[in-house]
């Protein structure tokens, strides 16, 4: 299992979601941690991440040895996601 390392940016969005949706994507974080290439994750083009979405929320993340670093979580509809991506 790996470890998590989430961003300053995955925490604080995390911590503005209601209790419902934190339990989704929390679950899902916690998922990718055991299998962290589900079969509905892409790898961003031009970037070392990959992609998932859970309901209507999209995680940005890699792996880095034994690592899983969360850099970004955000609506998955919004664009604002890959923009602060962009600036990483």
């Amino acid at each position: 299992m790996l470890r998590l390392d989430l961003t300053k940016n995955a925490m604080a969005f995390l911590d503005k979601l209601p209790p419902k949706q934190f339990k989704q994507v929390s679950k899902k974080i916690f998922s990718l941690m055991v299998n962290p290439k589900p079969h509905d994750s892409k790898k961003l083009k031009g970037h070392p991440y990959h992609g998932t979405d859970i309901g209507e929320y999209r995680i940005i993340y890699r792996v880095e040895e034994d690592v899983l670093k969360v850099a970004l979580a955000g609506k998955r509809n919004d664009s604002a996601v890959y923009k602060k991506l962009a600036r990483l």
